[in-house]
């Protein structure tokens, strides 16, 4: 989708965020929610698996774009308003190769939009945190290399996902208690 006239480029945005938790890697961040804007919702929206199940409302990512702006502008509403709640997810049950069955929580389309919102968000923040042999973490899972899937297969030990250094550990970074420590009081509001 195009960008609106004086916006820059998402992947740009996305680069300051991460360049701004790294300068300020040892500060709380306070906020990324201003960082959220229509543009930012309309590329969730367009990253976002429109063949995926349908949530409890029933409704399908093309009956979703069929008023995609209103919706979007509503949704980004609700959203820095702190009037969103999430909907009941659709509770479904897969089975397991062992004959059991796997709950499975559907959400909805709307839901699903937001989600990757924010998670685009933290992924920017979070994302240069592993290194590139930490296997099955992020984005860095899907552009590790090949033959470190074939090490990792062959050693028969599962790659870790481990920081730059262990000195890291108690950093804000570390997965351990990051997002407390991240983001004031528990949320990302601004």
């Amino acid at each position: 989708m195009a960008e609106t006239k004086g916006s820059p480029p998402i992947s740009t945005r996305l680069e300051q965020i991460a360049n701004l938790a790294e300068k300020f890697a040892d500060s709380p961040l306070t906020t990324l929610a201003h960082h959220i804007d229509i543009d930012w919702v309309r590329e969730a929206h367009r990253r976002t698996r429109k063949d995926g199940a349908r949530g409890i409302d029933g409704q399908s990512a093309d009956e979703y774009a069929a008023d995609l702006e209103g919706n979007l502008a509503r949704l980004l509403e609700r959203a820095k308003s702190g009037s969103y709640r999430a909907p009941a997810v659709r509770r479904t049950y897969i089975p397991k190769a062992n004959g059991e069955r796997r709950p499975l929580g559907i959400p909805t389309f709307e839901d699903k939009v937001l989600q990757r919102a924010v998670a685009m968000a933290l992924e920017a923040v979070y994302e240069r945190e592993f290194l590139d042999c930490s296997y099955g973490f992020g984005l860095v899972a899907r552009r590790t290399k090949p033959w470190m899937r074939y090490a990792n297969r062959r050693s028969r030990r599962p790659a870790a996902g481990r920081s730059r250094s262990t000195s890291e550990s108690t950093s804000r970074r570390s997965t351990t208690g990051s997002c407390r420590k991240c983001f004031a009081n528990g949320y990302a509001t601004g």
